[in-house]
């Protein structure tokens, strides 16, 4: 009744709507169709809520997560300084948040960039971080932990090559006159929104990824700890944090595109409740500024908690 309950509140909001929540410690099942069962010492606990949670999905900056994780994991084993300093230029800002839309060269530490790029998801600082922890990596870390139908297509840099070839611009000034007079099939083709071309992965293995850092196996304890902070200093609050009373810590991680409304994070209760959730919503329509859409996220993911906390 719960997944049917959240499917209404995406039709209410005029979304379609994957979502997947999990309670980080009572385990999962194998897929959407498997019963919900229980673990031991808790039994007939419900330990999971899904809806459409293992299809392929666009996840756009969602994608930090792994960067910041690989980047975390590098510190700790000494591969790299979170000291070093990085020089961002005007050639290197890709417009945004953060150090990406500073009018002026700015010197900011490697650590700074990863902490710009989860919380205000900058998109300069997450592809000159990604640049310094190596392309590949990202991808290479998600097939590490088990995440085969998570794949990392590039960075911001990429993505945005790809959008300006998409419409034929050559530069950003020329995309931003040029989108607004795209039909939206045409939007709707570009490769940006096909799970096939661009990053993407579904609820349940951006869960499981969220599982292992909250538990300190996605890497050294102390890499997984900075990961955690890092999300927990997330400055956007109307998807899943709107759902949720005062008194439950949220960390998230957003990620959008026109018509694309997505977040993965953890719920804590104050009773030691742990709640791994992705909910990731499509609209109709190609606006990023939807509040009604992030409130529907975030009440989605709070009916998903208290189904399982009830049982």
């Amino acid at each position: 009744m719960v997944a049917e309950r959240i499917v209404e509140i995406f039709e209410q909001a005029g979304v379609t709507g994957c979502l997947h929540v999990v309670d980080l410690d009572a385990g999962v099942s194998g897929g959407d169709g498997g019963p919900p069962g229980g673990v031991p010492g808790r039994p007939g606990s419900l330990r999971e809520v899904a809806v459409r949670a293992d299809e392929q999905v666009v996840i756009a900056s969602i994608f930090k997560v792994l960067l910041v994780l690989e980047f975390a994991r590098q510190v700790v084993a000494g591969q790299l300084d979170p000291r070093e300093r990085v020089l961002v230029t005007e050639d290197d800002r890709l417009g945004g948040w953060g150090v990406a839309g500073c009018a002026d060269d700015a010197e900011v530490s490697l650590r700074d960039l990863a902490y710009f790029a989860m919380s205000v998801s900058d998109n300069t600082a997450a592809d000159l971080l990604l640049r310094r922890v190596g392309a590949d990596v990202p991808s290479m870390l998600a097939a590490e932990l088990g995440l085969p139908r998570t794949r990392v297509v590039g960075g911001p840099r990429q993505l945005v090559e790809t959008m300006l070839a998409d419409v034929g611009a050559r530069t950003e000034a020329d995309f931003a006159r040029i989108f607004p007079t795209l039909p939206p099939e045409r939007v709707r083709a570009m490769r940006m929104f096909d799970p096939a071309h661009t990053t993407s992965s579904t609820a349940r293995e951006i869960t499981r990824l969220l599982g292992l850092i909250w538990r300190d196996e996605a890497g050294p304890p102390e890499a997984c700890a900075m990961v955690r902070g890092w999300m927990a200093r997330q400055l956007f609050w109307t998807r899943l944090a709107s759902g949720f009373p005062p008194g439950v810590r949220v960390a998230g991680k957003t990620g959008t595109l026109p018509g694309l409304h997505l977040e993965a994070g953890v719920a804590e209760y104050p009773d030691g409740g742990r709640y791994a959730i992705a909910v990731f919503a499509r609209a109709p329509q190609l606006a990023t500024r939807r509040i009604d859409v992030d409130l529907a996220m975030g009440e989605a993911a709070r009916a998903a908690v208290e189904a399982l906390r009830a049982g």
